[in-house]
């Protein structure tokens, strides 16, 4: 069983590979296909789209949050095709990592020139 940390340096790795193989400005539903079929071609298990509901008092409402992938339930990955990355972005995935009780997130760029200028870890403290 992988750790987080492992875990993320098999998706980073991967996601370095795609942006290589395919460059910056497709639609970010491009890279979260071919980054979800690398990442279970590594036998990993990974959920694409999995809502995320919200727990407010005692009622649970579904409110259309939805992870753009989960591997092996330990990291969020939430993929963007943006010109420059927001706090409200890093945000987003840090209540997806709060509303379902992770640690990592990983918030990947693929809209820039170098890969790695598009990475940010996001942790969850619980």
């Amino acid at each position: 069983m992988s750790t987080e940390n492992e875990l993320s340096n098999i998706i980073i790795g991967e996601a370095i590979f795609i942006h290589k193989s395919l460059g910056p400005g497709l639609l970010e539903s491009v890279y979260k296909e071919c980054l979800y079929y690398r990442l279970v071609k590594k036998e990993l298990i990974v959920t694409k789209e999995r809502a995320i509901p919200l727990i407010f008092e005692e009622i649970r409402l579904e409110c259309g949050y939805r992870a753009d992938l989960i591997v092996e339930n330990k990291v969020i990955i939430e993929i963007k095709c943006v010109d420059v990355l927001a706090d409200i972005h890093k945000a987003q995935t840090l209540t997806y990592l709060r509303l379902t009780n992770l640690k990592l997130g990983l918030l990947i760029n693929f809209n820039v020139v170098l890969l790695k200028d598009g990475i940010k870890r996001i942790v969850n403290n619980l």
